[in-house]
């Protein structure tokens, strides 16, 4: 889809389109459970076993029958054995007996309650247990099963694996888990005036900051990198960093030259390797944006001004990118905060103002610029920690206006 340069796309239905032309990966792979954290699942994984596997103690103290407990004043049972985690009991309990339980150990035939040591007064082989302290039959108690039963489906595919999911995987007797492959993604910049990180910049030079950027929020995602370097700007060479990039990777990313009347080699490439759509999208930063394919792979042409090139990546890239993955989508999540100070809008374009949350002096969260809100002060970037979504009919902020907040994601 070509857009007429005089009509804007609307934000969502940029987002959908990319949505709906790509198809998530099925290719998996199998992983070692250690080397899983912050991948994609690529299974279903159902609990061969109860978790816990029986019944055990959540407390340092005395197992014993629910039913032996008064309900007014007190009384005094026999101690007859120890249980600890790996050692447990062996024999059952009957009523008036009790016997010294350790937290995690599993809880002995006959015995369905567990009073914690402090609340229990213990003279050689007799323990006493008041009604003052309120004890009900079944507490500290943890059942069989009452994580995870055995059959259930506790994890589904295309969730990404944290410490959480890594220590239930474990406890499943997992040594091995099915993920999704690694999406490859290949990047790279053009342009006579770039110059990389640690250079020397020559005469109307400038450093290449794009591509570090990209680089950055790439390696927070489930992604194989594949970085290209600068490309001058020749014909051949551009031609030839688009075929090189498509053949290695699934996804290829390049920032700037996609603004309607530049004058570079980028677009013209594209039009003759690929098929892609240079869209004008009715957002701030970030009008312009390019996607589609270059052979197999599927090509995304960001903006050149950096926050313009930060701000497309992570509201269309990054969950593009995790889509073709085939991680579960998630909906950005959004707060409505007062804002604190005055921001400046024109109506017409969905707008991410760089934002600081805060709390003020009476203890509430609140939102404030970021200061200086030009698409090519990256700094506003660094000190931010949100965006301030403003709607298109928006036309400006007063202090104390209620505005809509979207944390940056944590790994960005």
């Amino acid at each position: 889809m070509q857009t007429p340069k005089s009509e804007l796309l609307p934000f969502n239905e940029a987002q959908e389109q990319i949505f709906q032309q790509i198809t998530p990966t099925t290719e998996t792979e199998s992983v070692a459970v250690k080397q899983a954290l912050g991948r994609t699942l690529g299974e279903e994984i159902i609990s061969p076993i109860n978790v816990p596997a029986y019944n055990n103690s959540a407390m340092d103290g005395y197992a014993l029958q629910g039913d032996d407990l008064p309900e007014n004043g007190s009384i005094t049972l026999e101690v007859i054995g120890s249980s600890f985690a790996g050692t447990p009991f062996e024999g059952s309990l009957q009523s008036g007996q009790s016997i010294r339980i350790m937290t995690g150990a599993k809880i002995p035939e006959g015995a369905d309650t567990v009073i914690m040591q402090e609340k229990a007064t213990r003279e050689e082989n007799q323990v006493t247990f008041s009604s003052e302290d309120n004890h009900r039959a079944g507490e500290n108690v943890r059942m069989a099963g009452e994580d995870m039963r055995e059959g259930e489906a506790v994890l589904q595919p295309g969730k990404t694996l944290g410490a959480a999911e890594l220590g239930m995987i474990a406890s499943l007797g997992y040594g091995a888990v099915t993920l999704k492959k690694r999406i490859k993604v290949a990047f790279f910049s053009t342009g006579d005036e770039l110059c990389s990180a640690g250079e020397t910049l020559g005469d109307g030079q400038i450093y290449d900051s794009n591509r570090y950027a990209i680089f950055g929020m790439l390696s927070a995602l489930d992604v194989e990198l594949i970085d290209l370097g600068i490309i001058r700007d020749q014909r051949e060479l551009i031609e030839q960093a688009f075929k090189d990039a498509a053949a290695q990777a699934d996804v290829v990313i390049t920032s700037g030259g996609v603004s309607v009347g530049e004058a570079d080699f980028v677009k013209e490439t594209l039009d003759r390797v690929g098929e892609v759509n240079f869209w004008r999208i009715a957002m701030k930063p970030g009008k312009p944006l390019a996607f589609g394919k270059v052979d197999n792979a599927w090509f995304f042409g960001l903006p050149g001004n950096p926050v313009s090139a930060m701000v497309t990546f992570l509201q269309f890239v990054r969950p593009a990118i995790n889509h073709l993955a085939g991680r579960e989508r998630v909906t950005p999540f959004r707060i409505p905060l007062r804002c604190s100070n005055t921001l400046k809008k024109r109506p017409g374009r969905l707008e991410f103002q760089r934002g600081i949350m805060q709390q003020n002096e009476k203890g509430e969260t609140v939102v404030r610029g970021a200061g200086h809100q030009g698409s090519h002060i990256l700094r506003s970037m660094s000190i931010a920690d949100c965006f301030i979504v403003l709607s298109p009919e928006n036309s400006g902020v007063k202090a104390g206006d209620w505005v809509e907040v979207e944390p940056f994601p944590h790994n960005s």
